[in-house]
């Protein structure tokens, strides 16, 4: 049996990474997001402009906690996830964690497409998402860098990955 959450900030591909992943070893994959936003039946977005950040890390927390997990699964978590109440020290003793580490300008590169989609990020441009980025990235490391396993994410394979987490088990 064996849970893995992947962490890291928003863009670094724990999502594309966690399917892939989830599919090469036969797992289930859950994205906490989605989970969210069908528990809620309304965006991340919308949510967050309606009730504010704290409202929105409370019911990710109950979420993270209180899923119903697969004995075998991939969880691609938010990016702040690791970094509110808890959630680290919970994941890592009902997990393995990894941390899928990006640098600034690699993650404003890929998150340039979709930010339309991202409130912290649609009024940006590429210095100002950069600077944001390396901000949020000081507050977080911390919490990213207690994971059991810290994959570099540029170039990084579901093959490379699957085997790593296979031999850190």
């Amino acid at each position: 049996m064996m849970k893995v959450f992947l962490i890291g900030f928003m863009g670094c591909g724990k999502s594309t990474m966690g399917r892939k992943l989830a599919k090469q070893l036969g797992y289930d994959f859950i994205d906490l997001d989605q989970e969210i936003e069908k528990r809620t039946d309304t965006t991340i977005g919308n949510y967050f402009s309606a009730n504010g950040e704290m409202a929105f890390r409370e019911l990710e927390r109950k979420t993270l906690q209180e899923f119903d997990y697969p004995a075998n699964c991939i969880v691609a978590t938010g990016g702040g996830a690791p970094c509110y109440f808890d959630n680290m020290d919970w994941m890592n003793a009902n997990g393995t964690t990894v941390y899928i580490e990006m640098p600034p300008l690699a993650l404003a590169r890929r998150l340039e497409k979709g930010k339309e989609k991202r409130p912290l990020l649609k009024d940006l441009n590429e210095t100002q998402m950069v600077a944001f980025i390396e901000g949020k990235l000081a507050e977080r490391e911390g919490y990213y860098k207690r994971a059991k396993l810290i994959v570099e994410g540029i170039n990084l394979s579901a093959d490379a990955l699957s085997a790593l987490i296979i031999a850190k088990d």
